[in-house]
């Protein structure tokens, strides 16, 4: 087992105590993770709040030129990282030797790729300052100004470009942070550590192992002055209270119980294989994944019938993520594996017709193998529904008239995202009408480092990426700067030549 170390004040560290780590594709400890101390919690943000000093002052280009170096070095250790992502996560490798698997959705490749893009998006990020007013004596400038420590806590479905997301945006808008992985996924992170040791001075990033205690230090130090937060929606309230009494700044990115309704006059075949793929991806482990799909009765099923073949055809694809022709791994952890389970076996309960899959697959070894799984016969009051299976299983369920179809997607306590399917004219009026932070035409998820992200209702609270990277982690200042005066008109009074 490798030993995998801490980002603390510009030194890999060790720690006493050690967990194991789980590979979700064996249900077997594959290797130890140092596990954080509260000395070494506190270490860590007293050397960010020491870092913030003088990085909060550094130029673009400094931030830039540090950033840069950090992105090469991520490039040469990505093989390393990908097998060790697949071997914490699950997810399919991507490449074995010199072949080239089956496209996947979210391979350990395709992740690593996206924090090189991620990364190289921040690293061009400038922060202007804005003029307000000037006169002949004076000018008023509106600063965005770095808010300090920030407390970046990251969940187990993407650890890499989840902790690349937050670094990258809290150090190009001139703050310093810390940063605790998922302790079901924390090992490809910690491998980040080892990038960002040398390219940045000490102390900007700092990269700690551990379980929910260590999170709970982050959130409550008064030290922090902003959580950014990817996970669950009781975890998000949770930290939402305890950070009341120091106003902690907050960009909470919560679950989803995303919406898709097809229109009529939408291809079937077509819209099927999209909604199965954005509803599948990652073995349905995304927050914004299709998670309901609302389809006219009168196709209702021909489209079932679609989402039932791509889905027994898929189960073939279900397997370790390094073997090969692998589309979609395991679940990642026991937890989420029999939450899964227990919906599904709670929507059989309540009426549901399972199509396809419906149960683990016992055929598999001892990981957390569930099938892609479709299911009718259900509706609102049943919790495959009304709750978000971040799984590999779609509820399709029909509608009268796209009023009642939009009054369904928008009832619920989720407003992360939403897509709409069919004639471009009336998908997008009816995308207007959805209610969530992100809405798709004709796609779903498509997210890239350029455009704000975030959501709605208990969805969020905040925005990330593209413009809301700098309303979210800076403040506002106004400078009311005072002019020289200018003298006019030949030499100021009593002066000699």
């Amino acid at each position: 087992m490798s030993t995998f170390k801490m980002l603390v004040g510009g030194k890999l560290v060790e720690s006493p105590e050690t967990f194991g780590v789980i590979n979700p594709s064996t249900a077997e400890v594959f290797a130890q993770c140092p596990d954080c101390t509260q000395d070494t919690c506190n270490e860590a943000i007293s050397s960010a709040k020491n870092a913030f000093k003088t990085w909060r002052l550094t130029s673009f280009a400094e931030r830039k030129a540090c950033l840069e170096k950090a992105i090469k070095q991520i490039e040469a250790k990505t093989p390393e990282i990908m097998q060790v992502l697949t071997k914490e996560q699950g997810k399919p490798i991507g490449v074995i030797g010199e072949s080239q698997m089956p496209e996947p959705h979210w391979s350990s490749m395709m992740e690593m790729a996206a924090v090189g893009m991620f990364l190289g998006y921040f690293a061009n990020l400038e922060v202007p300052d804005k003029v307000l007013s000037e006169t002949d004596d004076m000018k008023v400038v509106e600063k965005n100004v770095p808010l300090g420590v920030v407390g970046g806590i990251t969940p187990w479905n993407f650890p890499p470009l989840m902790a690349a997301w937050k670094i990258g945006e809290a150090v190009m808008t001139g703050n310093t942070i810390v940063l605790k992985p998922s302790p079901y996924t924390p090992l490809s992170t910690l491998m980040l550590s080892e990038c960002f040791l040398d390219t940045f001075p000490a102390g900007v990033v700092n990269i700690l192992g551990g379980g929910n205690q260590v999170g709970e230090w982050i959130t409550k130090h008064p030290d922090i002055a902003k959580i950014s937060f990817t996970g669950s929606i009781l975890t998000g309230k949770a930290i939402q209270a305890v950070t009341s009494g120091t106003l902690k700044r907050l960009t909470l990115e919560l679950g989803g119980n995303d919406a898709a309704i097809v229109l009529e006059g939408a291809d079937v075949k077509k819209t099927a294989a999209a909604i199965f793929d954005k509803a599948m991806m990652n073995t349905g482990q995304v927050c914004v994944a299709v998670k309901r799909c609302f389809v006219p009765q009168g196709m209702h099923d021909e489209f079932l019938q679609e989402l039932t073949t791509l889905g027994k055809d898929a189960e073939k694809a279900v397997g370790d993520g390094f073997a090969a022709g692998v589309k979609y791994g395991p679940i990642n952890n026991k937890m989420q594996f029999d939450k899964v389970s227990e919906l599904v076996e709670d929507a059989k309960k309540s009426g549901a017709k399972i199509h396809c899959g419906g149960a683990p697959c016992t055929d598999k070894g001892k990981g957390y193998f569930y099938p892609p799984t479709i299911i009718s016969g259900v509706k609102e009051g049943v919790r495959i529904v009304d709750e978000e299976q971040f799984g590999p299983v779609l509820p399709v369920m029909p509608y009268s008239d796209v009023t009642e179809a939009v009054n369904r997607a928008n009832h619920t306590l989720f407003g992360l995202g939403g897509s709409v399917w069919g004639p471009v004219e009336k998908a997008n009026e009816i995308a207007a009408m959805m209610d969530a932070g992100s809405i798709w035409v004709n796609d779903h998820a498509d997210l890239g480092p350029d455009v704000p992200f975030g959501g709605r209702k208990e969805s969020g609270v905040g925005r990330q990426m593209g413009s809301a990277t700098i309303d979210g982690y800076t403040d506002k200042i106004v400078l009311r700067l005072k002019k020289e005066k200018k003298v006019s008109g030949g030499y100021p009074s009593g002066s000699k030549l």
